[in-house]
């Protein structure tokens, strides 16, 4: 799934972003967590290097006065972007790259700098801005991101083992021939009428909490409490007519019944 959706999202960037000349508040988000926004300039996405390597981990970061460049290392790499020089350099390999000084803030193209750390980016059409998924992260971006947030909209008061069966629901989804094959398509799923209330009323667009995000990387790696089930509902805010009617009751978790 990891890579047909990158694929998808890739072929969405080049369409995306070029018809841009100049944009700000570009929204960003590294392995599932949104960092500092960024800008398009001429169709390429231009990030903060320090919120950027700040999502990625381990780095340590400062600015070189004498030199004029913003300096980070981990044990194992170094990396330096120069705006006077328009270079980044990897472990004292020089690469030319339009980095500049804002306000005090290095920007670095993002595309180059993520491939450059052994990461992958895709744009998410949805989130209308760039994903960056770490050579690190077992999960994409994209999937994480969003499978994180409808979970937290839909039942982030739930227990844990409730929180993962809507996300169990949301991948069965993904699987059935009869639903979109991705997890934010099927999250933003319109094709009878819009399958998740959140997706309605804007909830879908809050952070989600940390258990949330756990709940979703549990689904991810393979928890299904509610096994093949496809549908859910609540019956204290919905009266679930449809589903009681046309599929097969398996099971209630908090305040969620769901049917296969």
């Amino acid at each position: 799934m990891k890579r047909k959706l990158l694929c998808g999202l890739l072929a969405a960037a080049s369409l995306t972003c070029s018809s841009f000349a100049y944009r700000e508040n570009v929204p960003l988000q590294v392995d599932g967590t949104r960092i500092a926004n960024g800008y398009i300039q001429q169709g390429s996405t231009y990030v903060p290097l320090r919120s950027l390597l700040d999502a990625m981990g381990n780095w340590d970061i400062r600015w070189d006065g004498s030199k004029k460049e913003a300096v980070a290392s981990t044990p194992s790499r170094t990396l330096t972007a120069n705006p006077a020089q328009s270079t980044l350099t990897v472990n004292n390999e020089a690469y030319s790259a339009n980095v500049t000084l804002q306000n005090g803030t290095t920007y670095v193209p993002l595309r180059l700098t993520t491939e450059l750390l052994g990461a992958q980016v895709a744009w998410d059409p949805y989130l209308d801005g760039a994903a960056v998924t770490t050579a690190e992260s077992p999960h994409n971006a994209v999937d994480l991101y969003w499978l994180s947030h409808i979970i937290y909209a839909e039942s982030g008061a739930e227990s844990m083992e409730g929180q993962i069966a809507v996300g169990n629901v949301v991948l069965n989804r993904v699987a059935d021939r009869d639903f979109p094959s991705t997890i934010p398509t099927v999250v933003f799923d319109r094709k009878n009428g819009v399958q998740f209330e959140p997706v309605s009323n804007g909830t879908i667009y809050k952070t989600p909490s940390a258990a949330s995000v756990e709940a979703a990387r549990r689904a991810l790696d393979g928890e299904r409490p509610v096994g093949k089930a496809l549908y859910f509902y609540a019956p204290l805010l919905s009266p679930g007519t449809w589903i009681a009617a046309n599929r097969t009751y398996l099971t209630t978790i908090g305040c969620h019944r769901f049917y296969l």
